[in-house]
């Protein structure tokens, strides 16, 4: 293989999708141009089945249309939607104690909230590169408010009502503050930034990472051990690839760079492994980490998101090792997410599969799917090429 021409080739094509595809059906049956924010419950041909809006999404399309408009191309309607987006939020996605809520109608009034922070988090990626985009510094003062203040959030005993009784700690929050201090840290800087960097890493590193089972835990007791139950087993390929490029990317910022790449370069192998379904191929949703069937209803689907992280997993892989097979790796589960996923005739990706690949639901879009894994991996896969490529 001409490695050079094939990152070549996947750099136009990451680009060109992104461009003429993704974005366009987003901000065509997305885009509130009424009310602000972006819709995403949008059935396979773009139309609206459900006008609830998905704070989540409101930050994860802020945070795309910036980050598409700082490194693809200065597209002004991709600057307004993220203003929008970021807009809505200030004005509807806050509740009076400073939590935000998880789901509000087309207008901004409040349906859900939630005991998590993603909310939070997404906010706080949208406001950073949305400062990044317009030039608005107060948006990066902002974005360093709400971090602050969500660590307090977590931090404070009760605030946050528990999911049960078991104390301990859980995967998804951890690895999600890698990357919120990547983006962050880009428009301003401030010590607590480095501070849950080094947190973050002593969590994985010292509670979550199971060598012994060659893969992160979605969650473990107080002491770090582990939850023998069908819950506390739980792998999840996907989050575990994610985690494995925020640390590839975050590298940069600890002492020891070196062993921060090495310790994401460990969990991309070992959870590919996991992860790669060898039968039918695609990143499956679910193991148990002493192999028994697990519980979730979806354990042997396939779904968007875990495939996008293996894209920018193995490009970081290839960029910082020059390995081969992580090229390999990139074609294996690039050619099948294309092929399986994209909808050929009507846009956009399908988000969710059969193991066998075949189509489980035609949709494009719910409270948890929408413009963001998608497009997010175009960019960085873009990126990533061209950097490799020098």
């Amino acid at each position: 293989m001409d490695i050079n021409n094939y990152l070549s080739n996947w750099a136009a094509r990451y680009r060109s999708e992104l461009t003429d595809n993704i974005m366009p059906f987003w901000m065509q049956h997305g885009f509130d141009r009424e009310h602000g924010g972006v819709y995403t419950c949008l059935d396979r041909d773009g139309t609206l089945m459900d006008s609830t809006k998905s704070v989540w999404f409101q930050g994860r399309f802020g945070f795309i249309a910036a980050y598409a408009y700082n490194n693809i191309e200065p597209n002004p309607s991709w600057l307004e939607a993220s203003r929008s987006c970021v807009r809505f939020i200030e004005q509807h996605c806050f509740d009076t104690d400073g939590h935000m809520f998880f789901t509000v109608t087309a207008d901004g009034q409040p349906v859900q909230k939630r005991r998590y922070v993603f909310s939070e988090c997404f906010t706080i990626i949208a406001m950073a590169e949305y400062a990044l985009a317009s030039g608005d510094r107060s948006y990066a003062e902002k974005a360093l408010a709400l971090f602050h203040r969500t660590r307090r959030m977590l931090a404070t005993p009760g605030f946050l009502p528990p999911k049960t009784t078991q104390k301990g700690y859980s995967h998804s929050i951890t690895m999600m503050f890698f990357n919120v201090v990547v983006v962050l840290r880009k428009v301003i800087d401030d010590p607590s930034l480095l501070e849950q960097l080094n947190e973050s890493l002593r969590l994985i590193e010292s509670k979550l990472i199971k060598p012994e089972y060659k893969t992160i835990l979605e969650s473990v007791d107080e002491e770090g051990n582990l939850i023998d139950t069908l819950s506390g087993r739980v792998i999840n390929p996907g989050h575990c690839i994610e985690t494995a490029w925020f640390l590839m990317e975050a590298a940069p910022l600890f002492p020891d760079p070196a062993h921060v790449q090495q310790l994401g370069l460990q969990i991309l192998d070992w959870d590919f492994e996991w992860g790669w379904d060898k039968e039918y191929g695609g990143i499956i949703n679910f193991r148990d980490c002493k192999g028994f069937p697990p519980q979730d209803y979806s354990q042997d689907m396939k779904f968007w998101w875990p495939q996008c992280e293996t894209i920018i997993a193995s490009l970081y892989a290839y960029k910082l090792t020059h390995d081969s097979r992580y090229i390999d790796m990139h074609h294996q589960v690039s050619e099948w997410a294309f092929a399986h996923f994209a909808d050929k005739e009507q846009g956009e990706w399908y988000g969710y599969l059969h193991r066998d690949g075949t189509v489980a639901q035609p949709a494009k879009g719910n409270i948890f799917k929408g413009p963001f894994h998608v497009p997010r991996m175009m960019i960085k896969g873009y990126l990533l090429c061209k950097d490799i490529l020098g």
